[in-house]
C-alpha cells in the first residue's frame, strides 16, 4: 500500500516536472515583438496620408502613414519613424506640434527582417526589388553607381540623374522625397533619395537636375551617404 502511494506521487512529480519544461520551452520559442504597438484613437484621411491619433502605453501622439484604411480601435505595429515638429499639413491646412512619420505599418507584428529594412532605407541599399529596370543616363548626366562611386567629387555639384520613380512621399519637411533607380549599383547601392517640389509618379522614368549633398544628417536618425536637393525635372 506504502509503495503504491509513493509510486504515485513519483508520477505526479515527474508529470508536474514535464509540463513545466513544456511551458518554459514554449515561452523561450515564441518569437518576442521589439516594436511598438499602438491603439488608433482617431483617424483623418487625406489625398497622400493618413493621419492617425494613437494611443502607446500612457501616452498619446499623432503619426501619419501613407493612404491607408484604418479604423477606430484597430491596433497597429510599427518600426521606427520621424518626428517632425510644427509640421504644417497643407492637405489638411492644420498644423501639428509634433508628429511620426511612420513608414511601414501593420495590423499583425513587423518581422525581424522588416525591422532591419526599415533602419537601413537611408543606406543607399534599398528594400525594393526592380532587377528588371534599364535606363539610359541623360545627356550630360551620370548613372547612380558612378555617383556612389565617385560621390566626393560631386558633393556641393550640380548633376544630372535619370532612372525610374520606384518610392514617391509627399510633403514631408515642407519637400517631396523620391527614391529613383536606374539599374545601375556601387557595391550594392542602387537607390537615389532626392528632394524636389515636383509631383512624380512611382513608375515614371525622369531625368532630375540637382545639388549633391554627401554625408547628410537630417536628424531622426535619417542619415543620407548621398542626397539631391532642391531637384528639378529636365525636360
Amino acid at each position: 500500500m506504502k509503495f503504491k502511494r509513493f509510486l504515485t506521487v513519483i508520477i505526479i512529480v515527474i508529470t508536474l516536472f514535464a509540463c513545466m519544461n513544456a511551458e518554459n520551452k514554449n515561452t523561450k520559442d515564441e518569437p518576442v515583438y521589439s516594436g511598438r504597438i499602438v491603439e488608433v484613437l482617431e483617424v483623418i484621411s487625406g489625398k497622400t496620408y493618413t493621419y492617425i491619433r494613437v494611443s502607446e502605453n500612457d501616452s498619446e501622439y499623432w503619426a501619419a502613414i501613407s493612404k491607408h484604411q484604418v479604423n477606430v480601435g484597430d491596433t497597429l505595429y510599427y518600426t521606427g519613424g520621424a518626428e517632425m515638429r510644427d509640421f504644417k499639413s497643407k492637405e489638411l491646412d492644420r498644423t501639428f506640434e509634433s508628429i511620426l512619420f511612420i513608414s511601414e505599418i501593420s495590423n499583425r507584428p513587423l518581422s525581424p527582417s522588416a525591422t532591419m529594412a526599415s533602419a537601413h532605407a537611408s543606406s543607399g541599399k534599398s528594400k525594393i526589388s526592380n532587377s528588371d529596370i534599364s535606363v539610359e543616363p541623360a545627356e550630360g548626366g551620370i548613372t547612380i553607381a558612378e555617383l556612389y562611386s565617385n560621390s566626393d567629387s560631386y558633393n556641393e555639384k550640380i548633376v544630372i540623374v535619370r532612372g525610374k520613380v520606384v518610392k514617391f512621399s509627399a510633403e514631408i519637411m515642407d519637400r517631396n522625397w523620391v527614391h529613383i533607380q536606374d539599374g545601375t549599383s556601387d557595391n550594392g547601392k542602387n537607390d537615389l533619395t532626392i528632394t524636389t517640389d515636383e509631383n512624380l509618379v512611382v513608375g515614371d522614368i525622369v531625368t532630375l537636375k540637382g545639388k549633391i549633398a554627401v554625408g547628410k544628417d537630417i536628424g531622426a536618425g535619417y542619415f543620407y551617404e548621398v542626397i539631391m536637393e532642391s531637384a528639378k525635372i529636365v525636360k
